[in-house]
C-alpha cells in the first residue's frame, strides 16, 4: 500500500528517460540508472523497452525501480535505442497491463512510447478508434497516441508522429522508438518537462536534467513547447509543429514535483525554492525562535525563510528515508502511526521554542494536523506554518494526480478554518505574484491553474463530474 503521508501531497504522474546510441554498450543499465534518477516522480512501476538489430523487447512490472531490474534482467535487454518509465497513475488502473512503455506491433514493425502527461481528448479519440477497428490493450490514455502513430504509418514514420500529435490535446513528454529512431515530443504549452543531451556516440532525452546527470549526459537544450525532436542516424532533426498555443509550464514542478537539483525550461528548482520561502518570509512575516522544514521538500524554501527572516534554520525533524511503501491499513489509529513512522520530532531542538513550520503544499491538511501534533506533544510554544505555494483550490487535469475538488482543503475552508482545522498557531501562504517571482518566469508563461483556476487550454466539459463528484 502506498505511503501515508504521500497521500496528503500532489502526485505527478510519470518520468521518462530515453537514448539514442548505437555500439555504446550498456544502455539498458544506463536508462535503468536513470530511472532511479526520476524515481520520485513515480513509485507504481517501472519498465524500459529496447531495440536492437531491428528486434524490440521490454520489460515492466510493479514496484520501485530497484524493485523491478536487476542485472541478470537488464544483460537480457541488449540495447542501440531504448526508453524508460516510471509510473504514478492518474488515469487507467494500477495494473501492470497499464504500466509503460507501451510496445505496439503495427503492419510496419513495432512502436515503444513512453508518456508523462495526461490527454483531455483521450476518451473521444479511442472511441472513434475503436469504432475503426483499433483494439485497445489497457486502459491508459497513453495508448491512444500508439494508436494514432500506427494508424498513420502509410504516411512515414515522421509525418505519423507529426498527423498524431496534432490530434492529442492535454499535457505530454513523449520518448517513442520507432523504425530506427528516437523520438522526443513536448506538447504545445510545454505543460510536462522535456529535455535533451549530449553523451558519447549519442543523445538522451529525460524529464529532468538530474537523469542526464546520472548517465553522464551533457545538457544540451530544453524541447520546445510543440517541438518533435527525431535522432537517427543522420543526427538530430527538430520540427516545429505547433507554435501556437500559449507557453505554460507546470507551476508545481518548482514547488514539489521536481528534484531540487534539477534544471526546468532554465530555472534552478533549488534556487527557486529557495527564493519562495525568501518572499514568503517578507510577505508573511512572524516571531519565533526557530524555522523548522517538512522534510525534505520543505527544506530549500525554509532555509530561504530563515536566511530573510534572521530566524535561525535547524533541524525540528527526522525522516525516515528507508521505511518505503507502507503496509499499514487506513484506519485512523494506524494512519497517525503510519505518520511517526516516517517523521520523529527532535525534541531537544524544539521543546520550550517557538516554530516557523515550512511546507510546500497542503492539499488535504491531515497530515499537517497530526505533524503540528507531535511538534506540541514534543514540547513546541508555538507553531506557526508558513507554506511555500499559494492553496491548492482548483483540480488539475494535465498529469496531476489531484483529488476531488471537495477533498481539497483550500477549496472548501478558508485560511483560518484550514488554521484552525490543523492546530496551528498561525497559517500563511505564499501569494501567487510571489510563487511567479520565485520560479523567475512570467505569469503568462506557467500554468497556476491548481492554484487560481487559470487553465491554459479549454477543460473539457466532463471534467465538472470529475471535479464535484
Amino acid at each position: 500500500m502506498e505511503d501515508f503521508l504521500a497521500l496528503d501531497k500532489l502526485h505527478e504522474e510519470c518520468g521518462v528517460i530515453g537514448i539514442y546510441a548505437p555500439g555504446v554498450p550498456s544502455i539498458s543499465q544506463m536508462l535503468c540508472f536513470g530511472l532511479i534518477a526520476l524515481q520520485h516522480r513515480g513509485q507504481e512501476s517501472a519498465g524500459i523497452a529496447v531495440l536492437k538489430d531491428n528486434k524490440m523487447q521490454y520489460y515492466k512490472e510493479m514496484g520501485l525501480v530497484q524493485e523491478v531490474f536487476n542485472s541478470d534482467i537488464l544483460d537480457r535487454l541488449p540495447a542501440d535505442i531504448g526508453i524508460g518509465h516510471v509510473r504514478y497513475s492518474t488515469t487507467g488502473e494500477s495494473y501492470v497491463s497499464n504500466a509503460q512503455p507501451l510496445v505496439v506491433r503495427y503492419k510496419g514493425g513495432s512502436i515503444a512510447l513512453a508518456h508523462n502527461g495526461n490527454l483531455i481528448n483521450a476518451g473521444e479519440i479511442r472511441e472513434r478508434l475503436e469504432d475503426e477497428g483499433s483494439i485497445f490493450q489497457t486502459s491508459i490514455d497513453s495508448e491512444v497516441i500508439a494508436n494514432l502513430i500506427a494508424k498513420n504509418y502509410h504516411l512515414g514514420m515522421t509525418e505519423a508522429v507529426i498527423e498524431s500529435v496534432k490530434e492529442i490535446k492535454g499535457s505530454f513528454a513523449l520518448v517513442i522508438v520507432i523504425d530506427q529512431m528516437l523520438v522526443g515530443v513536448r506538447d504545445p504549452n510545454g505543460l510536462r518537462p522535456l529535455s535533451l543531451a549530449k553523451i558519447d556516440g549519442g543523445y538522451v532525452f529525460a524529464s529532468e536534467t538530474c537523469a542526464h546527470d546520472v548517465v553522464g549526459a551533457e545538457f544540451v537544450r530544453d524541447v520546445e513547447p510543440g517541438e518533435i525532436v527525431i535522432i537517427d542516424k543522420n543526427g538530430v532533426t527538430s520540427i516545429k509543429y505547433d507554435e501556437s498555443k500559449r507557453k505554460s509550464v507546470c507551476s508545481f514542478e518548482y514547488v514539489y514535483f521536481a528534484r531540487p537539483d534539477s534544471v526546468i525550461d532554465g530555472k534552478n528548482v533549488f534556487v527557486a525554492r529557495k527564493e519562495s520561502g525568501k518572499i514568503l518570509a517578507r510577505e508573511n512575516p512572524v516571531e519565533a525562535d526557530m524555522v523548522i522544514a517538512v522534510p525534505d521538500s520543505g527544506i530549500a524554501a525554509a532555509i530561504g525563510y530563515a536566511e530573510e527572516s534572521g530566524i535561525p534554520y535547524d533541524i525540528g525533524m527526522i525522516k525516515n528515508k528507508y521505511l518505503g511503501r507502507t503496509f499499514i491499513q487506513p484506519d485512523q489509529k494506524s494512519r497517525e502511526l503510519a505518520v511517526r513512522l516516517k517523521l520523529n520530532v527532535m525534541k531537544e531542538n524544539v521543546d520550550g521554542k517557538r516554530l516557523i513550520l515550512i511546507d510546500d503544499s497542503i492539499v488535504r491538511g491531515t497530515t499537517s494536523k497530526r505533524i503540528v501534533a507531535m511538534l506540541k506533544e514534543a514540547g513546541a510554544k508555538e507553531v506557526h506554518i508558513r507554506v511555500s505555494s499559494p492553496p491548492v483550490m482548483h483540480s488539475c487535469y494535465f498529469g496531476i494526480d489531484t483529488p476531488n475538488r471537495l477533498q481539497l482543503v483550500g477549496a472548501t475552508h478558508s485560511i483560518e478554518e484550514i488554521r484552525k482545522m490543523i492546530g496551528a498557531d498561525s497559517l500563511a501562504y505564499l501569494s501567487t505574484d510571489g510563487l511567479v517571482k520565485s520560479i523567475g518566469a512570467r505569469k503568462c508563461d506557467l500554468c497556476t491553474a491548481c492554484f487560481d483556476g487559470d487553465y491554459p487550454m479549454e477543460v473539457p466539459e466532463s471534467a465538472d463530474k470529475f471535479l464535484f463528484e
